[in-house]
């Protein structure tokens, strides 16, 4: 499963992009508004720090400008994806996009009918909003196990499942026990998927172990060893 970052926030790019998990980064207008700045070139900057998939969406609601916006801002970069929401104009304007030759991802997904629509649109990417479907106390993992199977039905679709609203480390796992091509998270969820209370625990029993040991540089001792091996 690939990890994109759902965030605007460079400084949060680069850190989690310097870790060497993050295949792509999702963007929203809420996102690139609570950073501020100038979008254009910030989703030119994210574009050259991650080199994969880049999802800027169209503010638009009309199909003719979900299709201006989307062709613009194609050509801010090649690794750029259009986002549209899944309303009727929107998978009017997936179509359109689509035959241009240009990925688009389709936002705002709650229900497995409204993913095929968007795959036969030829969507690039179908983002179900599971964490916002837990929110109302409806199952987001069951949508996206049900939009994986009608996929895996007609994989000639070629829609790859983009798990997006991840609320904690548990959405994680639960997408890709479910099958998710992707999955779009915080970098604070990220972050917490590799905290655990026992690994900490353990890391630091087996320092205090090692700290009483005579000569501790593991470095030192195999750059030593080498040495003496190089005359053999």
């Amino acid at each position: 499963m690939k990890f994109f970052l759902d965030t605007a926030n460079i400084e949060e790019i680069k850190q989690a992009h310097a870790w060497g998990v993050i295949d792509g980064v999702t963007t929203n207008p809420s996102l690139v508004a609570k950073e501020g700045g100038d979008l254009v070139e910030r989703i030119y900057q994210i574009c050259q720090i991650v080199e994969g998939p880049v999802s800027a969406e169209t503010v638009a609601t009309d199909w003719e400008g979900m299709v201006r916006e989307g062709r613009l801002l194609a050509q801010i970069s090649e690794h750029v994806v259009v986002k549209v929401p899944l309303t009727v104009d929107g998978i009017r304007a997936t179509r359109i996009l689509a035959d241009d030759g240009i990925d688009v991802n389709v936002t705002l997904c709650f229900q497995a009918a409204q993913a095929l629509v968007a795959a036969k649109a030829g969507a690039a990417y179908i983002s179900p909003f599971m964490g916002r479907l837990d929110d109302i106390s409806s199952d987001g993992t069951r949508l996206i196990e049900e939009i994986v199977q009608i996929y895996a039905n007609y994989p000639e679709l070629g829609t790859e499942v983009l798990a997006a609203s991840i609320r904690h480390p548990m959405h994680v796992t639960q997408t890709a026990l479910a099958g998710a091509d992707v999955c779009t998270l915080p970098f604070s969820t990220l972050r917490k998927l590799v905290n655990h209370p026992l690994t900490d625990s353990g890391l630091k029993s087996f320092l205090d172990d090692w700290a009483g040991v005579p000569d501790p540089d593991v470095a030192g001792q195999v750059e030593r060893w080498l040495a003496a091996r190089s005359g053999d």
